[in-house]
């Protein structure tokens, strides 16, 4: 029986203390710190270069030289290196240590370039700035300095300049003890000694900004930025990455309205200060010239420029049109993962409250069924982190979600977590798991079920050694289980009933939903799902709760993202034809599964709206173009994967007449003849935390209240708000953080347009309000939920099944807007069991004829040897020889089987 996961096993025990003497006055510090992070709490700064908090200690630059009392005295020893021991004295300014570091700075400029007024460090450089403070006035050194070509770009993204490096092995060691990927090092000895890649090898890793955020002097550069902006020119605000669910904090700077970079701050709990190379770059897609900038109405054919009151009163016409001639379900709704809460809030209550639509999907067909991903009990990632074991019931974290991939290998690499993986092919985490157990698509629920009962029957993908072993790991201690979306080419239903045997084996673990898409799980949470209202209740729990306060809401469940559009593509045999489709912020052209289902259903729609931030396959078809405010240019909040409500900071102004999606959805409320009640993003928040069951108590003043800045899990346990430690605000290391220290801090409230409310509260009871007549508060969703899983046939012996998984970088608008980004699209071969290959006589590197039931395409196939036999794997939404894996995907059927012949 697995052990219980509590909200606060992740949370640090009181660790044992012990006191020192510190330039003449006692300090006390926890047991086993390091001098440097004991000195620095204290108040006491000690310069350095290769120390940072997140990274092991190795005493390179010498910079940190302190003089520490021991058996023979004082000596000199690396404040990064040493632990603090009880009674030691410890003088970091005495002339013996200013002469040590007057040495080091003076050895560290001797080949340096005096480059300052053209390197894009100056200005937030530690070199220059610990070289003002405590290094010589003048250089001794009359010799040339030596010399390298510069730049070199060692990748697409980053940029190396050799002639500043100071061999601190930041980037180094990040790469190989962080990243896990080893592909930068020192090369060559002596004054030759610089930093490198290796023959022919890029360094294509997915977090290799993270290098260029770290390096304490301007050797490494990235591309976006490089002389892009000076650090006093730049403006700044905290927020939160929205790239994927995640939801790493962020500083995003600015100057002259454009975004210029994204840092990643230090959050604990959520993301160490690193960020994902998508994450940190696609910021550019905001500053593009191709945005939307003015409404649209489709007048002869023709898209034409309009004012916002002509285009919501056509679109208030049009859907009133479908809604009178054919009923409320005619109408559906499609996306709002990229929107904020408060933004998908008010166009859940629009299309629940007042068009009387449930149909209405942020999910897009590639996520979990909602019930399931708001129902299962939720872990935290810090939860995980500390877990003895958890079960990878998903795809690719590396490629779908990079920093829960960067914690969960930490915790395998530095801890003592035990990955137990189960997947149909191979991913980034399969090198460290303990056990890595294969299924074949359809057999998920299998597995599970072998997984958690000795007796149940384990599908022929299985190994039997690997499963015990899985069993015994399962059995006992803390357990998380990560459950998402391995294939793309598979039902949904078919994870989720995997999940949820998981979770009926297995009552005390905790789940942490994979949902990839960026603020998809506060989507859900504000009820953008079908048969879902805001603050995880269903409409039957939560209808007559939500039609007192709104006036009504739909009768009965709506259509997911697939029945909404099989019921626009052909007229539906049970049910109402989709007659008018609204894409919020979504290109289901690209984005859902089965791209020929999609394509028909916007052939078929009547009357179709967009609200979108640019141009795209969508806005082409519709009749009416609604421009939206992006991300970086609306406050508000997002929740990411664990429940945790942060703030977005507004930086830039929206370009031309975007509005930011909560406004476009109040208007049009009016010119629907209704009245939303909101007009700010304010009150939007005032009203979902007095509705929401999952969301009571979390207030503005929660939200703005001192070290609550890493964001707010919900819903808000009985006790206090927890405040996590952040290395941002307890200036651990400042330039660990470089660059964000350099301009000036400004917080979210009035950026993220969450000023404090004087009527609100910090406890979870502090909610008042409701009304003597209102009925009584729903429950939020807890438990398993009734699914109606397709029945999935046995395989026959010539066709195979498809796999098909995200990549990181793929044809989306969050890559394909940003020209840095753009080319690391490659295209993916598709892959096969190499025995399956020989069957059929086709060589690595060959082309073959792959064949569905609607469907052909010829692409280059290539041996994988971690799929099981009988299955085709390919990355999805990225470029096979002809169209891309999409094409092949057919959601009629609860798996893609297909044939496969040698040309």
């Amino acid at each position: 029986m697995s052990e219980p996961v509590t909200p606060d096993d992740a949370e640090a025990e009181p660790r044992e203390t012990v006191s020192f003497t510190l330039d003449g006055r006692e300090v006390t510090s926890p047991k086993g710190e390091l001098l440097i992070a004991a000195a620095e709490r204290a108040g006491t700064f000690i310069p350095r270069f290769c120390y940072h908090p997140r990274m092991k200690s190795v005493g390179v630059c010498r910079m940190c030289l302190v003089e520490v009392s021991g058996p023979r005295g004082a000596t000199l020893q690396p404040s990064c290196f040493v632990e603090v021991q009880p009674g030691s004295e410890v003088v970091t300014d005495s002339d013996k240590v200013k002469k040590a570091q007057d040495g080091v700075l003076e050895f560290l400029l001797i080949n340096h370039p005096l480059d300052c007024p053209v390197c894009d460090k100056g200005g937030e450089c530690p070199l220059q700035d610990q070289t003002l403070a405590y290094g010589p006035g003048e250089s001794r050194f009359v010799e040339e300095k030596r010399h390298f070509e510069k730049p070199i770009p060692i990748s697409e993204l980053v940029l190396l300049d050799r002639e500043r490096c100071i061999q601190c092995s930041r980037c180094t060691r990040f790469a190989d003890e962080v990243a896990g990927e080893a592909q930068i090092d020192f090369i060559g000895r002596g004054d030759r000694l610089e930093v490198n890649t290796f023959p022919e090898l890029p360094f294509a890793s997915y977090f290799s900004g993270n290098t260029v955020q770290i390096c304490p002097v301007g050797a490494l550069t990235a591309a976006p930025y490089r002389f892009a902006a000076r650090p006093w020119d730049l403006d700044q605000v905290e927020s939160t990455c929205t790239t994927c669910s995640v939801g790493c904090r962020v500083a995003v700077q600015s100057s002259s309205n454009r975004v210029t970079r994204l840092l990643g701050i230090d959050a604990d709990p959520v993301n160490h200060g690193w960020l994902c190379d998508k994450g940190r770059f696609a910021f550019d897609s905001v500053n593009s010239e191709d945005r939307l900038t003015e409404p649209m109405v489709r007048k002869d054919g023709v898209l034409v420029p309009t004012s916002w009151y002509e285009a919501l009163e056509a679109v208030a016409s049009g859907l009133n049109g479908v809604i009178t001639d054919s009923g409320a379900e005619a109408v559906a709704v499609l996306g709002g993962a990229r929107l904020t809460n408060e933004g998908a809030y008010t166009w859940a209550k629009l299309a629940k409250g007042i068009l009387g639509t449930d149909s209405v999907d942020a999910q897009m067909g590639d996520g979990l069924p909602a019930e399931v991903a708001l129902g299962l009990p939720r872990a935290t990632i810090d939860q995980a982190a500390a877990a003895d074991t958890v079960v990878l019931l998903t795809g690719d974290l590396r490629e779908e979600l990079p920093i829960l991939f960067l914690r969960l290998r930490a915790a395998v690499v530095d801890g003592s977590l035990s990955l137990v993986e189960l997947s149909p092919q191979a991913t980034s985490l399969t090198p460290y798991a303990t056990t890595s157990l294969r299924y074949g698509p359809g057999d998920a629920a299998a597995l599970a079920r072998a997984l958690v009962d000795p007796d149940a029957p384990a599908p022929a993908a299985t190994d039997v050694g690997q499963l015990a072993a899985a069993r015994r790991l399962t059995g006992a201690g803390k357990v998380v289980v990560i459950a998402g979306r391995p294939s793309l080419a598979e039902d949904g239903m078919l994870v989720a009933e995997a999940a949820q045997v998981l979770a009926a084996a297995l009552p005390d673990a905790r789940f942490l939903a994979a949902l990839r898409r960026g603020n998809v799980h506060g989507a859900l949470d504000m009820g953008l799902a079908p048969g879902l209202l805001p603050g995880r209740v269903t409409l039957e729990s939560g209808g007559a709760w939500f039609t007192h306060a709104w006036g009504s809401v739909p009768a009965a469940r709506g259509r997911d993202a697939e029945a909404i559009l099989k019921a626009a593509a052909d007229d539906p045999a049970d049910g109402t034809r989709v007659r008018a489709l609204v894409a919020l912020g979504s290109d289901p052209l690209s984005d859902f599964p089965d791209r020929r289902l999609a394509e028909r259903a916007f052939a078929g729609a009547e009357f179709v709206v967009a609200v979108a931030t640019a141009p795209g396959a969508v806005t082409e078809l519709a009749d009416v173009v609604l421009p939206a405010a992006e991300a970086h240019e609306r406050p508000g909040t997002t929740t990411n994967l664990e429940g945790r409500i942060s703030r977005l900071g507004q930086k830039l102004v929206a370009p031309g007449q975007a509005w930011p999606d909560w406004m476009i959805a109040s208007e049009l409320a009016v010119h629907l003849g209704g009245d939303l009640g909101l007009d700010s993003v304010g009150e939007v928040w005032d009203e979902v935390e007095r509705l929401a069951p999952a969301y009571r108590g979390i207030t503005r003043a929660v939200l703005d209240a001192p070290g609550t800045g890493d964001g707010v899990v919900a819903p808000l346990q009985s006790r206090a708000v927890a405040i996590s430690r952040r290395l941002g605000s307890v200036p651990l290391d400042p330039i660990a953080v470089s660059g964000i220290e350099s301009v000036e801090r400004q917080g979210a409230p009035p950026r993220a347009g969450l000023a404090e409310s004087p009527t609100a509260g910090l406890a979870a009871d502090a909610v008042g309000g409701d009304g003597s007549d209102a009925p009584t508060r729903p429950e939020a969703l807890s438990g398993p939920v009734d699914l109606v899983v397709p029945h999935v046939s046995p395989n026959d012996s010539y066709s195979l099944r498809l796999v098909a998984s995200r990549a990181l970088y793929d044809q989306g608008a969050a890559v394909s807007a940003v020209p840095s980004l753009a080319g690391l699209v490659s295209p993916a071969p598709l892959r096969a069991n190499p025995l399956d290959l020989d069957e059929l006589g086709v060589v690595s590197g060959g082309t073959v004829r792959v064949r569905t039931a609607t469907a052909s395409a010829a692409v280059t196939v290539v041996p994988d040897a971690s799929l099981p036999r009988k299955v085709v794997a390919a990355d999805f939404n990225v470029p096979l020889d002809q169209g891309t894996v999409a094409d092949l995907i057919d959601t009629d059927s609860p798996v893609v089987e297909l044939r496969m012949e040698n040309l």
